[in-house]
């Protein structure tokens, strides 16, 4: 990211002000990470090889994955159903799943897979490495809050009161490929089980010999090496505030995942808007500075998990979070449309032309 791409500050340096953005839609932005195929904007000669694309709803979302190279066709394939076959382990709804078993076995300890085993470890350990901030128990209180139903509502503090008590990661029980839980409490993967899947069907792409791939998992984005043209992958970050881009981000071999308020939620009778991600210490929606977090990282399970821990801690959080781990990059938009964004990051990333005049931090190690 050059120097006439953007105009940055440090967190250590003085602030430069620049444009403000209006915060509108009852609170809630509208960003997501859009994959750009098509490089002749930017004066990138395209790849003259014809890609394979597949598309295909799973998770509860619309998939679409892309592929360059023999076999991709195969691959693709293969790669969806792999896919369909985690959600068959995975869903909360579908009565054959492990995780439904889990969740309705009254307490009692259920065997399931390995793949069901280690996405459940996963999410513990990053339950517990972000204090909480992720919590795969949350489900009854998602519930409660009609965001699994499409039935939403505000809860009374009172109902929530009763469901707080079974919301709580490490009243997980494992061992092996045991899983106990308390009667009333419910797993949900919906944190990590897209970035995990992700990963999984990446790493199947690259063992049959695909190097050059894209899979977009309703908005979580997973690269598989780069293009053919030997350029990195173009993601375009919509501008949350009006028409077009934010900027432009280019990766290779990462997987990009964003998290907000605006990916689902209501407005409810007192005109205030509801977000999807509650904060686990409350029971409530997070309601803090920022509007949406992107997460580049290696692994498509972390970009997911971290991508909504984050979220929760918030702004002042996500700093301290990445200060002490720095494993990973990240961009936070916050909801007066200020950037914040790591230094691993900055020669990837360009901000749209003409916003290059709004207030962005980059920050540094201490």
């Amino acid at each position: 990211m050059s120097n006439k791409a953007i105009k940055k500050d440090t967190e250590n340096e003085k602030k430069k002000t620049g444009g403000k953005w209006k915060w509108a839609v009852a609170g809630i932005l509208s960003i997501f990470l859009i994959a750009i195929l098509c490089t002749a904007c930017n004066g990138i000669a395209p790849s003259t090889e014809e890609p394979v694309k597949i598309q295909f709803f799973g998770m509860d979302t619309s998939m679409t994955f892309t592929a360059y190279g023999e076999g991709a066709a195969a691959a693709l394939k293969n790669a969806e159903e792999r896919m369909e076959e985690l959600e068959s382990l995975w869903s909360v709804t579908d009565e054959n799943s492990e995780i439904y078993q889990v969740n309705h076995s009254q307490g009692k300890a259920v065997a399931v897979s390995n793949e069901t085993a280690e996405v459940v470890r996963y999410a513990l350990a990053m339950a517990e490495k972000t204090e909480g901030a992720l919590e795969p128990t949350i489900y009854p209180v998602l519930t409660a809050w009609g965001f699994t139903t499409g039935e939403n509502r505000i809860p009374a503090e009172e109902e929530l009161a009763e469901l707080m008590p079974f919301v709580g990661y490490d009243k997980v029980r494992i061992d092996g490929n045991q899983i106990q839980l308390s009667e009333g409490m419910k797993l949900d993967l919906g944190a990590v089980g897209k970035g995990y899947a992700g990963d999984l069907a990446a790493d199947l792409l690259r063992k049959e010999g695909i190097t050059s791939a894209l899979l977009d998992i309703g908005g979580n984005i997973q690269a598989v090496g780069s293009r053919t043209d030997g350029n990195n992958w173009r993601l375009g970050i919509r501008n949350p505030f009006g028409e077009g881009n934010l900027g432009v981000l280019e990766i290779s071999d990462k997987a990009v995942v964003t998290s907000g308020a605006y990916e689902r939620y209501f407005v409810g009778e007192d005109g205030k808007g509801y977000g999807h991600i509650l904060d686990p210490a409350t029971g409530y929606p997070a309601d803090n500075e920022l509007a949406a977090v992107t997460i580049i990282a290696d692994e498509g399970k972390q970009g997911d998990a971290l991508s909504t821990a984050l979220f929760v801690k918030g702004l002042e959080g996500a700093k301290a979070y990445w200060q002490e781990h720095r494993d990973f990059e990240m961009l936070l938009v916050t909801k007066n449309g200020e950037i914040y964004l790591t230094e691993g990051m900055m020669d990837d990333f360009s901000i749209s032309g003409n916003l290059s005049d709004m207030k962005i931090h980059v920050l540094n190690q201490l």
